[in-house]
């Protein structure tokens, strides 16, 4: 019938499982660093390869690293500036929970369609936790947005220099070897819902 081909196609091409999932491997799964260099004039001082590793929650102010001072043996220990682990924290949270919510109505469309289609009460139920997870996708995107942004500007390469002592010195070079890689939560902030939930009501109402 129509409506199990309609049920198909969203199960299979906008499925949230699959949403979900995508979502909190990407940002849930993030680890990235960035690599800089302080050259001294005494190169005995200098650190040409300064590691620093982030990851998911991204208390970034909890990332700590050593930095030549370029004045002897002296070292500066400096920390990440932010902290971004509520807003990725609720992104991930609400993407395992529907994750759980979908797969258990994925069940019920395909065993229990007979009592699914009883009465309205079931499709009514689907569509009110469809809307607050909608909802809750919009709010949980948005903070994560905010705070993916915080997060590139706390670890770009030329702010974390800007940290350090050595680097307001002219006459010590002061570089970033590469920058951390981005892309897979950029992709994270990117989302499809809107769809799913189209297709979603479709689904509802043509039952």
């Amino acid at each position: 019938s129509n409506i199990i081909l309609i049920t198909a196609l969203f199960l299979l091409i906008c499925s949230p499982q699959l949403f979900a999932i995508f979502a909190f491997a990407t940002c849930g799964g993030y680890s990235g660093g960035l690599r800089l260099s302080v050259d001294c004039v005494n190169k005995t001082e200098s650190n040409l390869s300064i590691d620093i590793a982030f990851a998911y929650p991204f208390r970034l102010h909890q990332v700590t690293f050593e930095v030549p001072t370029c004045e002897g043996k002296e070292r500066q220990k400096l920390a990440l500036i932010g902290d971004s682990s509520s807003s990725a924290e609720f992104f991930v949270t609400v993407a395992v929970f529907a994750f759980l919510y979908s797969l258990a109505a994925t069940v019920v469309y395909i065993f229990f369609q007979n009592k699914y289609r009883e009465n309205n009460r079931g499709p009514l139920i689907d569509f009110i936790v469809t809307v607050v997870f909608s909802f809750l996708w919009l709010v949980g995107s948005s903070a994560w947005a905010k705070g993916l942004s915080d997060v590139k500007v706390a670890t770009d390469p030329k702010e974390v220099l800007l940290l350090m002592s050595a680097c307001k010195q002219p006459s010590n070079k002061c570089m970033a070897v590469h920058s951390p890689v981005m892309s897979s939560l950029n992709t994270s902030v990117v989302s499809i819902f809107h769809l799913c939930f189209t297709v979603h009501i479709f689904v509802c109402q043509s039952k």
